[in-house]
């Protein structure tokens, strides 16, 4: 369980780290997509490419040794851009009346039931705000 809620409080857990807030302290508490940067394997890509026009324009190698090098520097290039397919980070933040900030990165496999939580959260802070009226 990522929120644990009792009638005055509010407890997250996630790995190893837990923290809590009185149920009137939270203000925001919601989910984050970035999408991941890619810059190592692109800049990787584009230096390759360098390298080997360099080779091939100015190079006096007939043969094309440079190619199979080059080729295979793809190869390894694709299998660290593509190895996984998660293209998004994750994470969930947590605003209170403080103005402190919280920012947890969570595992986008336990986006779907942390996500479920938040809007369980949502309702309940929603009902105590129409009991009030």
């Amino acid at each position: 369980m990522f929120i644990t809620l009792t009638h005055d409080q509010v407890q997250f857990y996630y790995g190893s780290e837990h923290w809590q807030y009185n149920f009137n302290e939270v203000v925001e508490l919601g989910l984050l997509k970035k999408k991941r940067s890619f810059f190592l394997e692109n800049s990787a890509f584009v230096a390759i490419t360098a390298v080997a026009y360099y080779f091939m324009v100015f190079s006096d190698l007939v043969e094309l040794y440079y190619i199979i090098p080059t080729l295979l520097c793809y190869t390894i290039l694709i299998i660290l851009r593509f190895y996984t397919n998660i293209e998004f980070d994750y994470y969930v933040i947590v605003k209170d009346v403080y103005k402190k900030e919280t920012k947890i990165k969570i595992n986008p496999l336990d986006r779907t039931t942390i996500a479920k939580q938040i809007d369980q959260y949502s309702s309940l802070k929603f009902d105590q705000i129409l009991q009030r009226t």
